[in-house]
């Protein structure tokens, strides 16, 4: 479903919600898809995206439980070098039916446990969309790779809770026994 203004989406899998969901679903991104992904993300590439679900109807809301698995390529953000990412969380959301009057004087805040809500409308919501923004939540954007504290040594730039250079030699000494 594409909303006025915004781009459609990279990865559309709708879901219908009348007569009922689907008891299971699973649900993978084909290669163009993971490539407007990667752009849409600033990532190297989504060498794979799937996830699996199991739908739970609560009134007019569904419940869908799953879990979501990526494999990426990302630009370390010490050494500028490429490097995988694999990425795999369970999932909890809840497609609700959109708000039609929204005060907006009312703090709209979850508990810590309780799904993420995502509103659709008309008779069917959009799963895969729902995975793409789970996956760039959980895509980090100042991952490192490997070679990043090799990076670092040879920049000169100390580790956390490790200094270098003349003023921490000068420091050092100055330290009690």
């Amino acid at each position: 479903m594409n909303t006025p203004g915004f781009p459609p989406p990279e990865f559309s899998r709708m879901v219908r919600v009348r007569p009922a969901p689907p008891e299971r679903l699973a649900i993978e991104a084909n290669e163009a898809e993971r490539s407007a992904l990667a752009r849409r993300f600033d990532i190297v590439s989504v060498d794979s995206l799937s996830a699996e679900f199991e739908f739970e109807p609560e009134g007019e809301a569904v419940l869908a439980r799953g879990t979501m698995r990526a494999d990426l390529v990302q630009l370390c953000a010490v050494s500028d070098e490429n490097f995988p990412v694999r990425i795999q969380e369970p999932l909890i959301l809840r497609f609700v039916r959109e708000a039609r009057a929204v005060d907006p004087e009312e703090e709209a805040e979850l508990p810590a446990d309780e799904p993420d809500e995502i509103e659709f409308g008309g008779d069917a919501f959009d799963l895969g969309e729902a995975v793409a923004q789970s996956l760039g939540l959980a895509i980090d954007p100042y991952a490192e790779g490997p070679n990043a504290d090799a990076a670092r040594r040879e920049a000169g730039i100390a580790q956390e809770g490790e200094a270098e250079g003349p003023l921490a030699e000068l420091l050092k000494g100055l330290k009690p026994n």
